[in-house]
């Protein structure tokens, strides 16, 4: 186990800085003209609008946000991870007044955004989970970050799915349905499927995978040569319990981690080191508690590395 710094407040990342995927376009959304419909194998139907939406309460959900990556490099890694303070309502919320169905297995939540994608017209973003699944993690937000939703990320209502992969998250929601069976499509059973190890056969990118990423230093920079903080941040489905940081390919180092929140937040981890002048390559890895450890090379979360340079100039850091 490694040792543990305190718990900071969940550091929130700037809305500018949040990645935007998008793979139909950004819907024009008037919100006046918007609704939410819930059908399917339900006893009440639903078509909810805004307000109605905001009748339900709101409620607040701090959570990394992890990018896939492209579904036709799987094991590319990106590194696109943010963290953000939602606001919205549970979907369990919503599923309790249209009460499902007994034959109800599988929830579908379908956005606004329509369009071509990979020489298919007529293209709709669906994506699905088990009911069981989605009535306990799923959060239907309408703020990011103390403000509404700008358009670039689901405005005016989004999904949100904690501890699994941005994809679930459905932008510009517009349709949820339970159903019996998962829905065929270009985005559930074409794209974003993946083989697991341990696992013979494909199944739906859900969970995240274990990772972390050094955040200062950053790539390139330039540092003073000394006592240097090199920290980042770690994230799992469950709990981080190490991180470790290679310099120049040395041993692995045992860095602080701070506890985990509350709920579904990243973890910082730091690790005070003296550098050399001179070029230097820095490596973090991470081991969750159910035992899973990054590997080195090869996965989309493989270990991350940044290169810097480190002279004695006095060139100025910044904190971690």
């Amino acid at each position: 186990m490694s040792p543990q710094v305190p718990a900071p407040e969940p550091d929130f990342t700037p809305t500018d800085d949040v990645f935007v995927r998008k793979h139909l376009g950004v819907p024009d959304i008037d919100v006046a003209d918007w609704a939410l419909v819930v059908e399917g194998l339900v006893e009440h139907p639903l078509r909810l609008d805004m307000a109605a939406v905001l009748s339900l309460g709101t409620q607040r959900l701090a959570a990394f946000h992890e990018c896939f990556g492209s579904p036709f490099a799987p094991d590319v890694p990106t590194r696109a991870v943010a963290q953000v303070e939602w606001a919205g309502v549970p979907l369990a919320a919503v599923l309790d007044r249209a009460v499902p169905g007994a034959g109800a297995r599988h929830v579908w939540f379908e956005g606004a955004d329509t369009g071509s994608f990979q020489g298919q017209d007529g293209v709709t973003y669906v994506k699905d989970l088990p009911l069981s699944v989605a009535r306990g993690d799923v959060f239907l937000a309408h703020r990011m970050n103390g403000e509404p939703l700008r358009p670039e990320h689901g405005f005016p209502l989004r999904a949100v799915v904690p501890r699994m992969f941005g994809t679930n998250s459905v932008k510009w929601l517009t349709r949820v349905v339970l159903a019996d069976r998962r829905p065929e499509g270009l985005f559930t059973t074409r794209l974003y499927n993946r083989v697991l190890p341990g696992e013979s056969s494909p199944g739906p990118v859900r969970e995240v995978d274990v990772s972390s990423k050094l955040f200062v230093p950053e790539e390139g920079a330039q540092l003073p040569s000394g006592e240097v903080e090199l920290s980042g941040r770690a994230w799992s489905t469950t709990e981080v319990v190490s991180v470790e940081v290679s310099v120049d390919g040395g041993p692995w180092e045992t860095a602080a981690v701070a506890p985990p929140g509350a709920g579904p937040t990243w973890q910082r981890f730091s690790l005070v080191r003296e550098l050399a002048a001179g070029r230097h390559s820095i490596r973090c890895r991470a081991r969750d508690l159910a035992g899973r450890v990054q590997p080195l090379a090869g996965a989309r979360n493989a270990v991350h590395e940044v290169g810097v340079e480190v002279g004695g100039d006095g060139l100025k850091r910044r904190p971690g």
